[in-house]
């Protein structure tokens, strides 16, 4: 297995000579990040072994989200999260995607764009389930930002995970669409890109940023049944902190190009794609996310704010989410050389200088 970080040593000079003049500070800082990751120039952790009290320096993982390293932990706790707010109702995975003309002003404006992505996609799924006759209620959504393609090009798009029911507020009314000959139906594609193309268009113009030259009048959307919603979660949980390539699909790096493998899409087959070391890291880079933005949001009565709700809705209508939560992955525990016990961590944040090493005390946080 090639590391991505191996690949940054390789070519981060030459890829800084030609691209830094495009790098934002949070693209200087990822591909820092990534380098240093789980290496001597990352700050240590001192762990000692419970048995023989033997003790070695283990190097911090970054816990940057573009890192296919990290946060693996974060990514099922968020599952289990997600898992505990299912309701009894048919469920589908929506998908919205930004037309290729709007991915410059995308690049741009990122923090801008983005977040209204994901707010248009939410306020359709809003106004198509308060006018049906069936719902006529507040609909709840599990939201998450991709901005790549299945061959790392930059496509922002947006899923969301939605069961075929609604919540209706002022009667207290619980309601889910009916089943039919064929299945559940929820709304036509077509008319949810239409709405979405003309909330998109009026809030980039709110914002204040130019729409581009020309752009097409019919934008793209899927709206696709996926029975329980358990199997759509694990599919966005899967990318949600494993950064955009897993490092078992790289295949190669030698003579001053990267090839990696991906899953044709239409095809279904596994196909690869081979480019300059510096064209690979920007590929790469390009999807790092403005900082503090939230790529997973939570809408409707499936926000964070509703637990008392999703609970009461669970009691009546008798529904255990728990059968859905898939077993827990346990971090592996870290052994002794010498004699085979588990060792436990003494100290974080350990910094290497020239004169030594300095302990730096782990920051505590208060809660107001």
């Amino acid at each position: 297995m090639i590391r991505l970080a191996a690949v940054i040593g390789q070519f981060e000079a030459d890829f800084l000579a030609q691209f830094r003049h495009r790098l934002s500070v949070d693209q200087l800082r990822a591909l820092s990040a990534i380098r240093q990751c789980r290496s001597p120039a990352s700050p240590m952790m001192q762990v000692q072994c419970s048995d023989c009290e033997h003790q070695r320096l283990v190097p911090h993982s970054c816990g940057h989200r573009l890192c296919p390293h990290c946060q693996h932990h974060e990514s099922q706790q968020w599952l289990e999260r997600q898992m505990q707010r299912l309701v009894p109702a048919d469920y589908f995975l929506l998908t919205y995607t930004l037309p290729a003309e709007f991915r410059g002003l995308t690049a741009a404006h990122a923090d801008v764009v983005l977040d209204l992505v994901m707010r248009c996609a939410w306020e359709t799924v809003h106004r198509f389930s308060q006018n049906d006759p069936q719902l006529q209620g507040t609909p709840g959504a599990i939201a998450v930002l991709h901005t790549h393609s299945r061959r790392l090009d930059f496509h922002p798009h947006v899923h969301l995970v939605v069961p075929a029911a609604a919540v209706d507020a002022a009667k207290q009314r619980w309601r889910r669409k009916r089943r039919g000959k064929n299945g559940t139906y929820l709304f036509n594609a077509k008319a949810l890109a239409k709405v979405f193309r003309a909330k998109m268009l009026a809030a980039i113009d709110a914002a204040g940023i130019p729409l581009p030259a020309h752009y097409p009048q019919e934008w793209v959307a899927h709206c696709k049944s996926v029975g329980t919603g358990q199997k759509a979660l694990i599919y966005l949980g899967r990318y949600l902190y494993r950064g955009v390539i897993r490092e078992q699909d790289i295949v190669s790096c030698d003579n001053g190009r990267v090839t990696f493998r991906y899953r044709n899409a239409t095809t279904d087959t596994l196909e690869k794609r081979s480019l300059a070391g510096a064209d690979f890291l920007w590929l790469i880079l390009q999807h790092v996310l403005p900082k503090g933005f939230r790529r997973a949001r939570n809408f409707g009565f499936l926000h964070a704010n509703c637990k008392r709700l999703i609970g009461l809705l669970h009691l009546l209508l008798r529904f255990d989410p728990a059968r859905f939560t898939p077993p827990r992955k346990e971090r592996p525990p870290m052994l002794c050389a010498c004699c085979g016990a588990v060792m436990v961590i003494v100290r974080t944040r350990i910094r290497s200088t020239a004169f030594g090493v300095v302990v730096v005390p782990p920051v505590v946080r208060v809660s107001i």
